[in-house]
């Protein structure tokens, strides 16, 4: 089989070679220290000519219309035979703009990628069909609108779990920062968007702060979750009361789901009935005011405004991060992160030193809001680029 570079079909997308190479170093990487780790069954690497070819090849076509839609597809790269069910077409289909746009009705649903290889005499890459299961570390590039692409690869057991590598929209680049998790009063959900899980015993409730994320930025209200620390009312100095949804008791479904699914493990079904949880929480931070929540997981109010602290002082400046390689960390007033929400969380954070605040704008932006004692002020993790 042919090693070569292939002959690219049309014009060249130049994002597509500047970030190949980095790509293809990053892959390398993962796949060093999972076989350093024993892990078996892993994905193939992919050189930096495929990184290019797929790039390419989505990026065009994510500017084609098909009946009018735009597509929305994944592309997996993995030969046939580690996909296991697979849809595997008599003829593969070249890897081209206009065949990914044809097929893309058909895939645009989440979980369905189409795999990509080289085939044939000449190693010239192709679509040779579709998948639901591709192995851990694979390369997956995902079209998520015209001209916004996310290199990602699948990471643990659940295959639902994905970590973001590269974000492209148009001639933005954005690389994540490998060295992102590592620096100081990093949230342990950021950890865990940056792909480097724990095993401790919170692991489960940090998964389930980052699906939380997600859907709170899929339904592009805008909200505000507060996670509070579960046998403390401290942080209620920081609400105006009477908060116009208080809960009493707290509601636990979303505690008692995540416990079922710690016990049945990978089971489909309890998988499915903890998403139905995760969107009905998130569904109420789109009410005017903040949502609460334990780190139990418990639901405690929904709506409840908040005020600075009697105790307090209030929030002048804040440190901003973005986990971007090449993003430098700036101190600004609290006012330019945006509106009414952000401040507020702020806010909160400064007063309530043992919680955090994720805060979702219409526009897509998302803000993990967190005290940091090493930097004695709040720390603002922009985190957008994670949730794509």
């Amino acid at each position: 089989m042919s090693t070569g570079v292939p002959t690219l079909k049309g014009p060249a997308y130049p994002a597509a070679r500047k970030v190949a190479g980095r790509v293809e170093a990053r892959f390398a990487r993962l796949a060093e220290a999972a076989l350093a780790a024993a892990k078996r069954n892993l994905a193939p690497v992919p050189d930096a000519a495929t990184v290019e070819a797929v790039i390419d090849a989505a990026f065009w076509a994510s500017l084609r219309r098909e009946e009018g839609y735009a597509p929305k597809i994944s592309l997996a790269y993995l030969p046939p035979e580690q996909a296991d069910p697979s849809l595997k077409f008599a003829r593969p289909l070249p890897l081209t703009a206009t065949a990914l746009a044809r097929l893309a009705p058909a895939v645009e649903r989440p979980g369905i990628h189409l795999g990509v290889w080289r085939c044939g005499e000449g190693g010239e890459f192709c679509v040779w069909g579709t998948t639901r299961a591709i192995p851990r570390l694979c390369f997956v590039l995902e079209v998520v609108e015209p001209g916004l692409l996310v290199v990602k690869y699948r990471r643990g057991r659940d295959p639902s779990k994905f970590a973001n590598v590269v974000v492209l929209h148009g001639e933005e680049v954005k690389v994540v920062d490998e060295g992102g998790a590592s620096q100081p009063d990093c949230p342990g959900m950021v950890t865990s968007l940056l792909g480097f899980g724990t095993a401790s015993a919170q692991s489960d409730h940090v998964d389930v702060l980052v699906q939380l994320a997600v859907s709170m930025r899929a339904h592009a209200r805008g909200g505000t979750l507060l996670v509070v620390p579960a046998g403390s009312d401290a942080w209620r100095e920081s609400i105006l009361w009477n908060a116009a949804y208080t809960l009493e008791p707290a509601f636990p479904e979303l505690r008692e789901v995540l416990a079922r699914c710690e016990a049945e493990g990978d089971d489909p079904e309890w998988q499915e009935t903890l998403r139905r949880a995760v969107e009905a929480v998130a569904g109420l931070t789109a009410v005017d005011g903040a949502a609460v929540l334990n780190d139990r997981s418990e639901l405690l109010a929904f709506g409840a405004k908040i005020v600075q602290s009697r105790s307090g002082s209030e929030v002048e400046r804040v440190i901003v991060t973005e986990p971007v390689a090449g993003s430098e960390p700036a101190v600004v007033d609290p006012a330019e992160l945006g509106g009414t929400r952000h401040l507020s969380a702020a806010q909160f954070t400064q007063d309530q030193r043992d919680t955090i605040a994720l805060v979702a704008s219409q526009d897509g932006r998302f803000t993990v809001f967190a005290w940091s004692p090493c930097e004695n002020m709040v720390h603002a993790h922009r985190v957008e680029t994670l949730l794509l």
